[in-house]
């Protein structure tokens, strides 16, 4: 069976305290409407028999286009939430990135519980289980997840045999695809495509100089 493993699309960034002191869970900025439904049309011509999301709202908005498309509606599983889940802000990868601050060391090096989330094990514990789960309940079939950075790293670290926890980028709404066969073995694809962003936004283009 093939396992299409999505990061969610750009989100807006929410400063502590974000909501009263509730945790941060920010939905997704105009721009990532944008890909999630760019996302949506490129996979339309493929065969998906299921679509699974985290619980968070970037993700499940990320995804309820995707289940649209395919005439499904997307379960929402608890153990795919991000690792920062009860975290009051949100802050973008992208910007601890940009800014090198002690938090993206701390992130990149797999310190998750020195900033108060999961660390990696914890999360390794709980995600591999979820998509094993799904590899063995739809054989032969394709499900889309649509999850997190952190997710997507440790889920395909453990694919690959990596002791890393977080060793790539994914992209906004980036696919990676993850073949399991039957018998046991499991084989990454491909890695972080973003071709449907690319290919609409030539498209689009195309159309407006016409």
């Amino acid at each position: 069976m093939q396992l299409i493993v999505i990061r969610h699309a750009e989100p807006h960034r929410v400063d502590a305290p974000g909501n009263g002191g509730g945790a941060a869970d920010p939905g997704l900025t105009a721009r990532g409407c944008e890909q999630a439904e760019r996302l949506a049309a490129w996979l339309a011509v493929e065969n998906v028999d299921h679509v699974v999301t985290s619980p968070l709202r970037r993700a499940r908005e990320t995804a309820a286009p995707l289940a649209a498309a395919f005439g499904l509606v997307a379960e929402v599983d608890d153990e795919l939430r991000e690792y920062d889940a009860g975290s009051d802000s949100y802050i973008p990868i992208e910007e601890l990135r940009a800014a090198k601050s002690d938090e993206w060391y701390a992130t990149i090096n797999g310190r998750w519980d020195v900033l108060g989330h999961e660390p990696p094990s914890a999360v390794r514990d709980r995600v591999v289980p979820r998509f094993e789960d799904l590899i063995a309940r739809f054989p032969g079939g394709t499900v889309a997840v649509v999850a997190h950075g952190g997710v997507i790293n440790v889920y395909l670290a453990h694919v690959l045999g990596l002791e890393a926890s977080l060793w790539f980028h994914p992209e906004y709404t980036s696919v990676s695809r993850v073949l399991a066969a039957r018998s046991g073995p499991r084989s990454l694809v491909s890695l972080n495509d973003t071709a449907h962003l690319l290919a609409t936004a030539r498209a689009r283009r195309t159309w407006t100089d016409g």
